[in-house]
């Protein structure tokens, strides 16, 4: 591949046990005076919201710790209003995807606003764009893109909408291992399998490119030997370390490049079936893989000697194995699809951008009998 395109807006990373320490210098560095803390239930709970506030201090203009995964709308108009309130200069989303994806939301509609602002009369200007920054808890990639879910109600059901916008990616990323420790076995072992998945929709994308291959290759690695681990050791700080960056590598892979069947088939199981990400992730990966292997053999090639296997038919074999070893679900009705919904399902996927561009052709009919495959 001699031809590609590559330039994502710039991003401060801070990766380390400890790095959340930091936080109060960062925000200053980026001349933040008011922010917004999108959490979730279970970070008040384990005390790392309270954590975060205490770092916070006076910067602290409101916590939502309300966050409910697949970002419902609802949700991210309840939070919006107070960041509005507040004026807030950023967003920082502490936890998994959907606290992430929340942030990514409420900074969005805060910017469409600003945006459309006059000037003040005296001159000032409206309110500069709100930032974003994440402070992952859990292996979901969602910091590393300028991407996030958002999932509403129609007429026909709750359907899951992506949207990217370059100014909602992440200005600062805090990677701190020791956060990851009491994330439990089986969200270690989901939202691993989200990382895993980045990589292997990034290094058969249709607009790949060297950079993105690259930590594809280097996420399945590291994801590979540490994901075992941290499930079976979830103290193990050295597990957590490679698997945290296992998965920024993944994030990163996937940050400007188009994801195909399996993540498209995951939104829709999310948005309008309620399926939990990292759940959709397991179930859904092996088959997407299978379906795509005639043409994408060679990709998956490299991928299967990155994680130190022979060829894509047994990195697809390890996969699904390493997906049973770890107690995840392998068919839709263990987690609550029926059946007669796979057609609704099917049809909605097909409609989806992201199932769109899929390394190979797909239609309804053959989204439906994956779907059934794996139901």
């Amino acid at each position: 591949m001699s031809d590609f395109q590559h330039g994502p807006p710039p991003q401060k990373i801070a990766f380390g046990i400890d790095a959340v320490q930091h936080l109060p210098g960062y925000l200053r560095s980026l001349g933040w005076r008011r922010v917004l803390l999108a959490t979730t239930g279970s970070a008040r709970r384990s005390g790392r919201a309270a954590q975060v506030e205490a770092l916070l201090g006076e910067t602290l203009a409101f916590t939502y710790d309300r966050v409910q995964p697949h970002v419902p709308a609802e949700q991210v108009d309840e939070a919006f209003r107070f960041a509005h309130e507040h004026a807030v200069d950023g967003v920082i989303g502490l936890g998994g995807g959907s606290a992430i994806g929340l942030a990514k939301g409420v900074a969005y509609v805060l910017n469409a606003l600003r945006a459309g602002q006059a000037s003040d009369p005296d001159g000032s200007g409206a309110a500069p764009p709100a930032m974003v920054a994440a402070i992952p808890t859990t292996y979901a990639g969602s910091e590393m893109t300028p991407m996030f879910g958002m999932t509403t109600r129609t007429d026909s059901g709750p359907r899951k909408v992506t949207t990217s916008d370059a100014r909602v990616l992440p200005r600062l990323v805090i990677y701190d291992p020791a956060l990851t420790v009491d994330l439990p076995p089986s969200l270690t072992a989901a939202t691993g399998l989200n990382a895993l998945a980045h990589c292997v929709e990034a290094v058969y994308a249709v607009n790949r490119h060297p950079l993105s291959t690259q930590a594809a290759l280097a996420g399945a690695h590291a994801i590979g030997r540490a994901l075992p681990r941290c499930c079976a050791h979830g103290d193990d700080l050295d597990a957590r370390t490679e698997m945290l960056e296992g998965a920024h590598m993944a994030g990163k892979s996937v940050a400007d490049v188009a994801l195909g069947l399996h993540h498209g088939l995951c939104h829709v199981l999310g948005g309008s079936a309620g399926v939990p990400h990292g759940l959709a992730n397991a179930i859904i990966l092996p088959h997407a893989m299978r379906f795509n292997l005639d043409a994408t053999a060679r990709q998956l090639d490299s991928l299967a000697a990155a994680m130190g296997l022979a060829s894509a038919p047994a990195a697809i074999d390890h996969i699904e194995a390493l997906i049973r070893n770890l107690g995840l679900p392998q068919r839709l009705r263990e987690v609550g699809v029926a059946q007669a919904d796979l057609p609704r399902l099917a049809h909605l996927a097909v409609e989806s951008k992201t199932v769109k561009n899929n390394p190979k052709r797909v239609g309804e009919a053959e989204v439906g009998e994956l779907l059934r495959g794996a139901w």
